[in-house]
Protein backbone atom coordinates (compact mmCIF):
# COMPACT_ATOMS: atom_id res chain seq x y z
CA UNK A 1 0.00 0.00 0.00
CA UNK A 2 1.49 3.93 -1.12
CA UNK A 3 1.94 5.09 2.31
CA UNK A 4 -0.71 7.89 2.98
CA UNK A 5 -1.43 10.59 5.27
CA UNK A 6 -4.69 10.22 7.07
CA UNK A 7 -6.55 12.34 9.54
CA UNK A 8 -7.28 9.00 11.69
CA UNK A 9 -6.51 5.42 11.19
CA UNK A 10 -8.66 2.31 12.53
CA UNK A 11 -7.35 -0.89 13.32
CA UNK A 12 -10.17 -3.53 13.03
CA UNK A 13 -13.45 -3.53 11.53
CA UNK A 14 -15.32 -5.39 13.93
CA UNK A 15 -18.56 -3.13 14.80
CA UNK A 16 -16.52 -0.83 17.43
CA UNK A 17 -14.18 -0.14 14.39
CA UNK A 18 -16.66 0.61 12.16
CA UNK A 19 -18.79 2.75 14.55
CA UNK A 20 -15.36 4.63 15.05
CA UNK A 21 -14.58 4.99 11.61
CA UNK A 22 -18.16 6.54 10.91
CA UNK A 23 -18.11 8.74 13.71
CA UNK A 24 -14.67 10.17 12.81
CA UNK A 25 -15.78 10.12 9.53
CA UNK A 26 -18.79 12.40 9.90
CA UNK A 27 -16.86 14.35 11.79
CA UNK A 28 -15.08 15.69 8.33
CA UNK A 29 -11.74 13.97 8.74
CA UNK A 30 -9.79 11.65 6.32
CA UNK A 31 -9.96 8.26 8.30
CA UNK A 32 -8.87 4.90 6.22
CA UNK A 33 -10.30 1.71 8.45
CA UNK A 34 -7.66 -1.57 8.31
CA UNK A 35 -9.15 -4.88 8.54
CA UNK A 36 -6.30 -7.90 8.74
CA UNK A 37 -8.97 -10.39 7.34
CA UNK A 38 -10.28 -10.69 3.23
CA UNK A 39 -13.59 -9.45 4.72
CA UNK A 40 -14.58 -6.76 7.35
CA UNK A 41 -16.83 -7.84 10.11
CA UNK A 42 -14.96 -8.73 13.06
CA UNK A 43 -17.86 -10.75 14.82
CA UNK A 44 -20.53 -9.55 12.34
CA UNK A 45 -19.51 -12.47 9.65
CA UNK A 46 -21.94 -15.05 7.78
CA UNK A 47 -20.80 -18.23 5.79
CA UNK A 48 -21.33 -21.30 4.27
CA UNK A 49 -19.96 -23.23 7.00
CA UNK A 50 -21.73 -26.31 6.95
CA UNK A 51 -23.31 -27.23 2.96
CA UNK A 52 -23.99 -24.96 0.17
CA UNK A 53 -26.72 -22.57 0.24
CA UNK A 54 -26.63 -22.41 4.20
CA UNK A 55 -26.00 -18.93 5.58
CA UNK A 56 -24.30 -19.18 8.84
CA UNK A 57 -23.71 -16.84 11.21
CA UNK A 58 -19.93 -17.02 12.44
CA UNK A 59 -19.86 -15.08 15.56
CA UNK A 60 -23.18 -13.00 16.82
CA UNK A 61 -26.09 -13.91 15.78
CA UNK A 62 -29.50 -12.19 17.26
CA UNK A 63 -29.08 -8.00 17.70
CA UNK A 64 -31.27 -6.23 20.63
CA UNK A 65 -28.08 -4.00 21.27
CA UNK A 66 -27.98 -2.95 17.30
CA UNK A 67 -31.18 -2.27 17.24
CA UNK A 68 -31.45 -0.53 20.46
CA UNK A 69 -27.90 1.30 20.33
CA UNK A 70 -27.82 5.12 20.73
CA UNK A 71 -24.89 5.18 18.20
CA UNK A 72 -26.38 2.78 15.64
CA UNK A 73 -29.67 3.29 15.49
CA UNK A 74 -28.83 7.13 14.40
CA UNK A 75 -27.38 5.92 11.31
CA UNK A 76 -29.09 5.64 8.08
CA UNK A 77 -28.43 2.07 7.73
CA UNK A 78 -31.49 0.81 5.69
CA UNK A 79 -30.76 2.99 3.03
CA UNK A 80 -27.26 0.84 3.10
CA UNK A 81 -29.08 -3.07 2.57
CA UNK A 82 -29.57 -3.47 6.21
CA UNK A 83 -32.93 -5.35 7.10
CA UNK A 84 -34.07 -6.17 11.09
CA UNK A 85 -36.84 -8.85 11.12
CA UNK A 86 -38.35 -9.02 14.46
CA UNK A 87 -39.82 -12.45 15.53
CA UNK A 88 -43.03 -12.45 17.67
CA UNK A 89 -41.07 -13.90 20.54
CA UNK A 90 -37.67 -12.30 20.95
CA UNK A 91 -36.70 -14.97 23.84
CA UNK A 92 -38.21 -18.21 24.59
CA UNK A 93 -36.77 -20.48 27.62
CA UNK A 94 -38.35 -24.10 27.93
CA UNK A 95 -38.57 -26.29 30.53
CA UNK A 96 -38.97 -30.09 31.08
CA UNK A 97 -42.28 -29.98 31.97
CA UNK A 98 -42.52 -28.90 28.11
CA UNK A 99 -43.89 -25.46 28.99
CA UNK A 100 -41.95 -22.21 28.28
CA UNK A 101 -41.16 -18.40 29.70
CA UNK A 102 -41.39 -15.87 26.78
CA UNK A 103 -40.14 -12.87 26.46
CA UNK A 104 -42.31 -10.35 23.95
CA UNK A 105 -41.99 -6.77 23.09
CA UNK A 106 -45.57 -6.29 25.46
CA UNK A 107 -44.06 -5.77 28.97
CA UNK A 108 -47.93 -6.26 29.67
CA UNK A 109 -48.16 -9.73 27.79
CA UNK A 110 -44.80 -10.98 29.07
CA UNK A 111 -46.01 -10.41 32.51
CA UNK A 112 -49.29 -11.67 32.04
CA UNK A 113 -47.75 -14.76 30.88
CA UNK A 114 -45.58 -15.41 34.27
CA UNK A 115 -48.66 -16.03 36.71
CA UNK A 116 -48.94 -15.23 39.72
CA UNK A 117 -45.01 -13.11 38.85
CA UNK A 118 -46.85 -10.83 36.45
CA UNK A 119 -46.76 -7.82 39.33
CA UNK A 120 -43.76 -8.34 40.79
CA UNK A 121 -42.20 -8.01 36.95
CA UNK A 122 -44.01 -5.03 36.12
CA UNK A 123 -42.52 -3.65 39.26
CA UNK A 124 -39.49 -4.30 38.23
CA UNK A 125 -39.14 -3.54 34.00
CA UNK A 126 -41.66 -0.85 33.68
CA UNK A 127 -39.63 2.09 34.87
CA UNK A 128 -36.48 0.57 33.49
CA UNK A 129 -38.08 0.38 29.94
CA UNK A 130 -40.08 3.55 30.36
CA UNK A 131 -36.57 5.52 31.33
CA UNK A 132 -34.30 3.43 29.36
CA UNK A 133 -34.34 5.67 26.35
CA UNK A 134 -32.90 8.39 28.42
CA UNK A 135 -30.45 6.40 30.10
CA UNK A 136 -28.96 4.16 28.00
CA UNK A 137 -26.65 6.99 26.23
CA UNK A 138 -24.76 6.95 30.00
CA UNK A 139 -25.31 3.47 31.00
CA UNK A 140 -23.61 2.39 27.56
CA UNK A 141 -20.30 4.72 27.94
CA UNK A 142 -17.65 4.67 30.37
CA UNK A 143 -18.46 5.47 34.28
CA UNK A 144 -20.92 8.69 33.91
CA UNK A 145 -21.99 11.48 34.97
CA UNK A 146 -25.71 11.05 34.71
CA UNK A 147 -27.99 13.49 33.22
CA UNK A 148 -30.56 11.92 34.96
CA UNK A 149 -29.46 10.61 37.93
CA UNK A 150 -33.05 9.47 40.05
CA UNK A 151 -33.81 7.55 37.30
CA UNK A 152 -30.05 6.51 37.42
CA UNK A 153 -29.97 5.43 40.97
CA UNK A 154 -33.00 3.14 40.18
CA UNK A 155 -31.62 1.46 37.99
CA UNK A 156 -28.52 1.25 39.81
CA UNK A 157 -29.98 -0.52 42.41
CA UNK A 158 -31.60 -3.06 40.74
CA UNK A 159 -28.64 -3.43 38.39
CA UNK A 160 -26.05 -3.62 40.92
CA UNK A 161 -27.04 -6.68 42.67
CA UNK A 162 -25.86 -10.18 41.76
CA UNK A 163 -28.13 -11.95 39.56
CA UNK A 164 -29.39 -14.59 42.68
CA UNK A 165 -30.47 -11.72 44.66
CA UNK A 166 -32.83 -10.51 42.00
CA UNK A 167 -33.97 -14.04 40.67
CA UNK A 168 -35.67 -13.83 44.99
CA UNK A 169 -37.97 -11.50 43.94
CA UNK A 170 -39.47 -13.84 41.79
CA UNK A 171 -41.42 -17.56 43.00
CA UNK A 172 -42.49 -19.01 39.94
CA UNK A 173 -40.63 -21.08 38.25
CA UNK A 174 -41.50 -19.15 34.78
CA UNK A 175 -40.21 -15.98 36.04
CA UNK A 176 -36.90 -17.44 37.66
CA UNK A 177 -35.72 -19.04 34.78
CA UNK A 178 -36.64 -16.59 32.02
CA UNK A 179 -34.60 -14.08 34.50
CA UNK A 180 -31.88 -16.97 34.66
CA UNK A 181 -31.45 -17.34 30.45
CA UNK A 182 -31.20 -13.42 30.51
CA UNK A 183 -28.66 -13.29 33.12
CA UNK A 184 -26.50 -16.12 31.77
CA UNK A 185 -25.77 -13.73 28.77
CA UNK A 186 -23.14 -12.21 31.36
CA UNK A 187 -21.13 -15.43 30.58
CA UNK A 188 -19.61 -15.46 34.50
CA UNK A 189 -21.21 -16.60 38.01
CA UNK A 190 -24.77 -15.60 38.85
CA UNK A 191 -23.48 -14.52 41.98
CA UNK A 192 -20.91 -11.99 40.80
CA UNK A 193 -22.11 -8.48 41.81
CA UNK A 194 -23.46 -6.30 38.60
CA UNK A 195 -24.52 -9.70 36.41
CA UNK A 196 -28.21 -8.43 36.99
CA UNK A 197 -27.18 -5.23 34.53
CA UNK A 198 -27.08 -7.20 31.02
CA UNK A 199 -29.87 -9.01 31.75
CA UNK A 200 -32.38 -5.87 32.59
CA UNK A 201 -30.69 -4.31 29.53
CA UNK A 202 -31.52 -6.80 27.24
CA UNK A 203 -34.83 -7.59 28.80
CA UNK A 204 -35.96 -3.51 28.38
CA UNK A 205 -34.59 -3.23 24.72
CA UNK A 206 -36.49 -6.53 24.05
CA UNK A 207 -40.17 -4.67 25.35
CA UNK A 208 -38.36 -1.46 23.12
CA UNK A 209 -37.20 -2.71 20.21
CA UNK A 210 -37.62 -6.02 20.04
CA UNK A 211 -34.62 -9.24 19.23
CA UNK A 212 -34.16 -8.75 15.65
CA UNK A 213 -32.36 -11.24 13.12
CA UNK A 214 -30.50 -9.22 10.03
CA UNK A 215 -31.57 -10.69 6.93
CA UNK A 216 -29.51 -12.25 4.85
CA UNK A 217 -27.08 -12.61 8.15
CA UNK A 218 -24.98 -10.72 10.71
CA UNK A 219 -22.64 -9.93 8.04
CA UNK A 220 -25.26 -7.48 6.61
CA UNK A 221 -24.51 -5.26 9.44
CA UNK A 222 -21.20 -4.49 8.93
CA UNK A 223 -21.85 -4.15 4.93
CA UNK A 224 -24.15 -1.57 5.76
CA UNK A 225 -21.96 0.13 8.45
CA UNK A 226 -19.33 0.09 5.68
CA UNK A 227 -21.06 1.26 3.46
CA UNK A 228 -22.29 3.87 5.17
CA UNK A 229 -18.29 4.85 5.91
CA UNK A 230 -17.63 4.75 2.32
CA UNK A 231 -20.39 6.73 1.11
CA UNK A 232 -18.99 9.57 3.51
CA UNK A 233 -15.50 9.12 1.92
CA UNK A 234 -13.94 6.92 3.62
CA UNK A 235 -11.37 4.24 2.81
CA UNK A 236 -10.95 0.45 3.64
CA UNK A 237 -8.63 -1.83 3.28
CA UNK A 238 -8.77 -5.61 3.76
CA UNK A 239 -5.92 -8.07 4.17
CA UNK A 240 -3.69 -5.97 6.21
CA UNK A 241 -2.88 -7.45 8.91
CA UNK A 242 -1.39 -5.09 11.75
CA UNK A 243 1.60 -6.18 14.03
CA UNK A 244 3.59 -3.55 14.94
CA UNK A 245 2.90 0.55 14.53
CA UNK A 246 5.55 0.38 11.81
CA UNK A 247 3.27 -0.73 9.27
CA UNK A 248 0.84 1.83 9.38
CA UNK A 249 0.79 5.19 7.54
CA UNK A 250 1.03 8.29 9.34
CA UNK A 251 -1.71 9.99 10.96
CA UNK A 252 -2.91 11.90 14.02
CA UNK A 253 -4.58 9.31 15.61
CA UNK A 254 -4.64 5.66 15.79
CA UNK A 255 -7.59 3.55 17.45
CA UNK A 256 -7.22 0.16 17.86
CA UNK A 257 -10.60 -1.98 17.64
CA UNK A 258 -8.51 -5.02 19.41
CA UNK A 259 -8.28 -6.20 23.60
CA UNK A 260 -5.28 -5.44 25.38
CA UNK A 261 -3.33 -8.24 24.62
CA UNK A 262 -2.94 -7.28 20.60
CA UNK A 263 -2.61 -3.44 21.97
CA UNK A 264 0.40 -4.73 23.75
CA UNK A 265 1.97 -6.80 20.88
CA UNK A 266 1.79 -3.54 18.79
CA UNK A 267 2.20 -0.85 20.42
CA UNK A 268 3.92 -1.80 24.04
CA UNK A 269 6.90 -0.25 23.46
CA UNK A 270 5.25 3.43 22.99
CA UNK A 271 3.13 3.28 26.39
CA UNK A 272 3.99 3.96 30.25
CA UNK A 273 5.35 1.34 31.92
CA UNK A 274 2.49 1.84 34.35
CA UNK A 275 -0.10 1.40 31.62
CA UNK A 276 2.07 -1.12 30.31
CA UNK A 277 1.29 -3.41 33.84
CA UNK A 278 -2.61 -2.53 34.23
CA UNK A 279 -2.72 -3.96 30.48
CA UNK A 280 -1.04 -6.90 31.35
CA UNK A 281 -2.96 -7.22 34.36
CA UNK A 282 -6.33 -7.26 32.00
CA UNK A 283 -8.80 -10.13 32.71
CA UNK A 284 -10.37 -12.47 29.95
CA UNK A 285 -13.67 -14.48 30.95
CA UNK A 286 -14.88 -17.81 30.11
CA UNK A 287 -15.27 -18.89 26.53
CA UNK A 288 -17.36 -20.61 24.04
CA UNK A 289 -17.99 -23.27 22.24
CA UNK A 290 -20.25 -22.56 19.18
CA UNK A 291 -22.23 -24.97 16.68
CA UNK A 292 -23.70 -24.42 13.84
CA UNK A 293 -26.46 -27.21 12.27
CA UNK A 294 -27.60 -27.40 8.76
CA UNK A 295 -31.52 -28.63 9.11
CA UNK A 296 -33.82 -30.68 7.46
CA UNK A 297 -36.56 -28.96 9.08
CA UNK A 298 -37.17 -26.53 12.20
CA UNK A 299 -36.31 -27.67 15.13
CA UNK A 300 -39.52 -29.43 16.92
CA UNK A 301 -39.58 -28.10 20.58
CA UNK A 302 -42.24 -29.60 22.52
CA UNK A 303 -43.22 -25.76 24.12
CA UNK A 304 -44.72 -24.37 20.93
CA UNK A 305 -43.31 -20.86 22.08
CA UNK A 306 -39.98 -22.08 21.32
CA UNK A 307 -40.74 -22.76 17.97
CA UNK A 308 -41.67 -18.98 17.04
CA UNK A 309 -38.50 -17.54 19.24
CA UNK A 310 -35.63 -16.19 17.38
CA UNK A 311 -33.91 -17.25 20.31
CA UNK A 312 -33.67 -19.62 22.70
CA UNK A 313 -32.49 -19.84 26.10
CA UNK A 314 -31.77 -23.68 27.25
CA UNK A 315 -30.88 -24.49 30.96
CA UNK A 316 -34.18 -25.45 32.50
CA UNK A 317 -34.78 -24.14 35.70
CA UNK A 318 -32.27 -20.80 36.80
CA UNK A 319 -30.90 -23.03 39.62
CA UNK A 320 -29.95 -25.57 36.82
CA UNK A 321 -28.50 -22.80 35.05
CA UNK A 322 -26.77 -20.79 38.40
CA UNK A 323 -24.85 -23.90 38.79
CA UNK A 324 -23.09 -24.55 35.52
CA UNK A 325 -22.63 -20.84 34.78
CA UNK A 326 -20.29 -21.52 38.23
CA UNK A 327 -19.14 -25.10 36.98
CA UNK A 328 -17.46 -23.38 33.77
CA UNK A 329 -16.25 -20.43 35.98
CA UNK A 330 -14.27 -23.17 38.10
CA UNK A 331 -12.97 -24.44 35.04
CA UNK A 332 -15.06 -27.73 34.98
CA UNK A 333 -17.22 -28.79 31.78
CA UNK A 334 -21.32 -29.39 32.92
CA UNK A 335 -22.91 -32.25 31.19
CA UNK A 336 -26.01 -29.66 31.41
CA UNK A 337 -24.53 -26.50 30.59
CA UNK A 338 -26.57 -23.29 29.20
CA UNK A 339 -27.14 -23.33 25.63
CA UNK A 340 -27.87 -19.78 23.90
CA UNK A 341 -29.37 -20.94 20.31
CA UNK A 342 -30.26 -18.92 17.25
CA UNK A 343 -32.87 -20.28 14.79
CA UNK A 344 -32.63 -17.56 12.05
CA UNK A 345 -34.11 -19.31 9.51
CA UNK A 346 -37.81 -19.46 11.22
CA UNK A 347 -38.09 -15.92 9.99
CA UNK A 348 -35.29 -15.28 7.35
CA UNK A 349 -35.69 -17.54 4.20
CA UNK A 350 -32.72 -16.25 2.94
CA UNK A 351 -30.63 -18.06 5.09
CA UNK A 352 -31.32 -21.84 3.82
CA UNK A 353 -32.79 -23.63 0.89
CA UNK A 354 -36.67 -24.38 0.65
CA UNK A 355 -37.96 -26.28 3.44
CA UNK A 356 -34.70 -26.85 5.04
CA UNK A 357 -33.02 -24.67 7.94
CA UNK A 358 -30.08 -23.15 10.41
CA UNK A 359 -29.35 -23.09 13.62
CA UNK A 360 -26.71 -21.54 15.83
CA UNK A 361 -25.98 -22.30 19.48
CA UNK A 362 -23.03 -22.18 22.21
CA UNK A 363 -22.37 -23.35 25.46
CA UNK A 364 -19.83 -21.60 27.76
CA UNK A 365 -16.61 -23.21 28.45
CA UNK A 366 -13.24 -22.81 30.67
CA UNK A 367 -11.27 -19.81 28.40
CA UNK A 368 -8.71 -21.63 26.60
CA UNK A 369 -10.78 -25.06 26.52
CA UNK A 370 -10.48 -27.64 23.15
CA UNK A 371 -12.85 -29.91 24.97
CA UNK A 372 -15.38 -31.24 22.13
CA UNK A 373 -18.89 -30.40 23.37
CA UNK A 374 -20.78 -31.42 20.35
CA UNK A 375 -22.48 -33.94 22.43
CA UNK A 376 -23.40 -32.59 25.66
CA UNK A 377 -24.66 -29.50 23.29
CA UNK A 378 -26.96 -31.24 21.17
CA UNK A 379 -28.12 -33.51 23.99
CA UNK A 380 -29.28 -30.33 26.12
CA UNK A 381 -30.98 -29.50 22.64
CA UNK A 382 -32.83 -32.83 22.27
CA UNK A 383 -33.95 -32.89 25.82
CA UNK A 384 -36.47 -29.95 24.97
CA UNK A 385 -37.29 -30.91 21.15
CA UNK A 386 -36.91 -34.38 20.93
CA UNK A 387 -36.09 -35.31 17.43
CA UNK A 388 -33.49 -32.46 16.64
CA UNK A 389 -30.96 -34.66 15.64
CA UNK A 390 -32.57 -36.88 13.49
CA UNK A 391 -32.69 -33.38 11.75
CA UNK A 392 -29.00 -32.46 11.58
CA UNK A 393 -27.71 -32.96 7.95
CA UNK A 394 -24.49 -30.48 8.10
CA UNK A 395 -22.56 -29.68 11.44
CA UNK A 396 -19.58 -27.09 11.84
CA UNK A 397 -18.54 -26.66 15.42
CA UNK A 398 -15.53 -24.46 16.93
CA UNK A 399 -13.52 -24.77 19.97
CA UNK A 400 -11.67 -21.55 22.06
CA UNK A 401 -8.78 -22.22 19.88
CA UNK A 402 -10.01 -22.03 16.65
CA UNK A 403 -12.79 -19.30 17.72
CA UNK A 404 -9.58 -17.13 18.31
CA UNK A 405 -7.44 -18.14 15.76
CA UNK A 406 -10.55 -16.96 13.30
CA UNK A 407 -10.90 -13.84 15.62
CA UNK A 408 -7.61 -12.97 17.76
CA UNK A 409 -10.28 -10.48 19.87
CA UNK A 410 -11.51 -13.84 21.56
CA UNK A 411 -8.61 -14.25 23.71
CA UNK A 412 -9.24 -18.01 25.09
CA UNK A 413 -12.89 -18.19 23.51
CA UNK A 414 -13.50 -14.92 25.43
CA UNK A 415 -16.33 -13.11 22.98
CA UNK A 416 -16.51 -10.28 25.32
CA UNK A 417 -13.01 -8.65 25.25
CA UNK A 418 -12.61 -9.57 28.79
CA UNK A 419 -14.58 -10.57 31.50
CA UNK A 420 -17.19 -7.81 32.23
CA UNK A 421 -17.75 -8.17 36.22
CA UNK A 422 -17.87 -5.70 38.67
CA UNK A 423 -13.96 -5.21 38.70
CA UNK A 424 -13.78 -4.46 34.94
CA UNK A 425 -17.05 -2.67 34.20
CA UNK A 426 -15.94 0.62 33.95
CA UNK A 427 -12.29 0.24 34.35
CA UNK A 428 -11.48 -1.94 31.44
CA UNK A 429 -9.02 -1.85 30.08
CA UNK A 430 -7.40 -0.04 32.84
CA UNK A 431 -8.69 2.56 35.71
CA UNK A 432 -9.02 5.89 33.83
CA UNK A 433 -10.94 8.91 33.96
CA UNK A 434 -10.73 8.44 30.10
CA UNK A 435 -10.71 4.62 29.15
CA UNK A 436 -10.51 4.73 25.19
CA UNK A 437 -7.02 7.07 25.58
CA UNK A 438 -4.06 5.58 26.05
CA UNK A 439 -0.44 6.64 27.73
CA UNK A 440 0.59 7.12 23.83
CA UNK A 441 0.07 10.44 22.89
CA UNK A 442 -2.86 9.80 19.14
CA UNK A 443 -3.10 6.07 20.17
CA UNK A 444 -7.20 5.01 21.03
CA UNK A 445 -8.18 1.19 22.15
CA UNK A 446 -11.88 1.41 20.98
CA UNK A 447 -12.37 -2.32 21.68
CA UNK A 448 -15.07 -4.02 23.75
CA UNK A 449 -12.17 -4.18 25.50
CA UNK A 450 -13.39 -0.85 26.68
CA UNK A 451 -17.08 0.47 28.22
CA UNK A 452 -19.63 -0.34 27.97
CA UNK A 453 -17.87 -4.11 26.95
CA UNK A 454 -19.52 -6.86 24.90
CA UNK A 455 -22.14 -7.09 22.47
CA UNK A 456 -23.39 -5.36 18.84
CA UNK A 457 -23.87 -2.00 19.79
CA UNK A 458 -20.74 0.10 18.23
CA UNK A 459 -20.89 2.32 21.63
CA UNK A 460 -17.08 1.84 22.68
CA UNK A 461 -16.15 2.77 19.27
CA UNK A 462 -18.45 5.54 19.17
CA UNK A 463 -16.76 7.17 22.65
CA UNK A 464 -13.18 6.27 21.33
CA UNK A 465 -13.59 7.93 18.31
CA UNK A 466 -15.22 11.42 19.86
CA UNK A 467 -12.25 11.03 22.92
CA UNK A 468 -9.77 11.38 20.18
CA UNK A 469 -12.03 14.02 18.41
CA UNK A 470 -11.89 15.99 21.58
CA UNK A 471 -8.25 15.19 22.12
CA UNK A 472 -6.72 15.33 18.71
CA UNK A 473 -8.81 17.37 16.76
CA UNK A 474 -10.31 19.89 19.34
CA UNK A 475 -14.10 18.92 17.89
CA UNK A 476 -16.11 17.84 20.45
CA UNK A 477 -20.51 17.94 19.90
CA UNK A 478 -22.43 16.80 17.11
CA UNK A 479 -21.69 15.44 13.77
CA UNK A 480 -20.76 17.98 11.04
Amino acid sequence: MTKTDYDAIVVGSGPNGLAAAIRLQQAGLSVLLLEGNETIGGGLRSKELTLPGFVHDVCSAIHPMAAGSPYMSTLPLHEHGLEFIYPEVAAAHPFDNGTAAVLKKSLEETAQLLGSDKDTYLNLMQPIVRDWPKLAPDVLGPLPIPKYPIAMAGFGLKALPPSTFLAKRFRTMEARGLWGGMAAHNIQPLNNLATSAIGLVLMAVGHLRGWPVPKGGSQQIANAMASYFVSLGGKIETNYYVKSLKQLPSAKAVLFDVTPKQLLEIAGYRFSSIYKWQLNRYRYGMGVFKIDWALDGPIPFTAPECRSAGTVHIGNTFEEIATTEQQSANGQHPDKPFVLLAQQSLFDATRAPAGKHVAWAYCHVPNGSTLDRTEIIEKQVERFAPGFRDLIIGRSTMNTSQIEAYNPNYIGGDINGGIIDVQQLYTRPVISLSPYRTSAKGIYICSSSTPPGGGVHGMCGFHAANRALKDVFKISGKKR
